[in-house]
């Protein structure tokens, strides 16, 4: 076992002052953002301040986007070590953007899907010297907190989040909005085609738009295999906040499946994912997925690595 401290644990977990979890005495395993990063009570051995202490957790963050979560996890009493896993870049080309925001006022509704895709647009809209009064006619969909909060902070406003934060759920909540509407979704060059092809076949006209794309950091090759390498600084956890960061850990090991590697890199690694969508691509890599968020968030992240550790205390 990962942590293997015994002691008693209660343990009371407040989720936007809903929803409770309390005595848990099993490995969480499992609903991207930020909460309550710590718990709000509880009561346990060794250490209640810091549950984290003594565990070494590898973030795979994009290096501007790490910082947040490794100051949660470290204010917990993790040792956290950040090698990007990906990287973000420009699109080859903004013409298909510039278009789009040029022609904005033509689309009912605007989807982005991540803080990334905010920026990037956000960008570009300064950039052709426009403003947010262009886009004040739209209706705005947004794929969690953190992707609202960045848009917010622009002066707009949001008229839906779903309640789970993936592709699947922004479908539910606008398949019945959509029809007849012209919709312009704002993303990463790759990703799932849940949210275009749903929505057309609801009867919607999808443009799909690449703000940004993401690659595989090369620096980052050598530190990765280095450190999964030494036993004595090797992670007991290893963080996916995406399926992007899933996939280039594969690729940054050195093979499109990290579980046919070498047993000995991973051993006693434990992975710990924000959703069931990040998890389904940790399987297909052949990596176990020990940890899941229920709530699809970073908050919700480090709240399922907390209480792992107090299950495993607890055993």
């Amino acid at each position: 076992m990962l942590f293997s401290m015994k002691s008693t644990v209660k343990v009371s977990l407040y989720r936007n002052n809903r929803r409770q979890v309390s005595g848990v005495r099993s490995q969480v395993s499992g609903k991207p953002d930020t909460g309550d990063l710590k718990p709000d009570t509880c009561s346990m051995k060794p250490n209640e301040n810091h549950p984290l202490a003594g565990t070494r957790i590898l973030v795979g963050r994009a290096r501007h986007q790490a910082g947040s979560l490794s100051a949660s996890l470290r204010s917990l009493g993790a040792s956290v070590i950040e090698i990007p896993f990906i990287e973000i870049r420009k699109p080859q080309s903004y013409r298909p953007l510039d278009k789009a925001l040029k022609n904005i006022r033509s689309y009912d509704w605007l989807i982005l899907t991540s803080a990334n895709g905010v920026e990037a647009m956000w960008e570009r809209i300064r950039k052709l010297r426009l403003t947010r009064r262009t886009l004040k006619h739209l209706e705005i969909a947004a794929i969690g907190p953190a992707t609202k909060k960045a848009i917010v902070k622009h002066g707009l406003k949001v008229k839906m989040v779903p309640e789970e934060y993936v592709a699947e759920s922004v479908v539910k909540g606008l398949r019945d909005k959509v029809n007849g509407k012209r919709v312009v979704l704002i993303r990463a060059k790759i990703a799932r085609d849940v949210i275009p092809d749903e929505l057309q076949a609801a009867g919607a006209q999808v443009d799909v738009i690449e703000a940004y794309q993401t690659v595989v950091p090369e620096k980052s090759r050598a530190r990765l295999r280095a450190l999964m390498k030494n036993a004595t600084r090797r992670p007991h956890i290893v963080v996916f906040t995406s399926s992007s960061t899933a996939k280039n850990f594969a690729e940054l090991l050195g093979n499109s499946k990290a579980g046919s590697l070498s047993a000995g890199l991973l051993k006693h690694v434990q992975f710990a994912s924000i959703g069931p969508v990040t998890s389904a691509t940790l399987r297909e890599l052949h990596m176990p997925v020990a940890i899941e968020a229920r709530e699809f968030t970073m908050g919700g992240l480090i709240r399922a690595i907390v209480l792992a550790r107090y299950a495993e205390t607890s055993l």
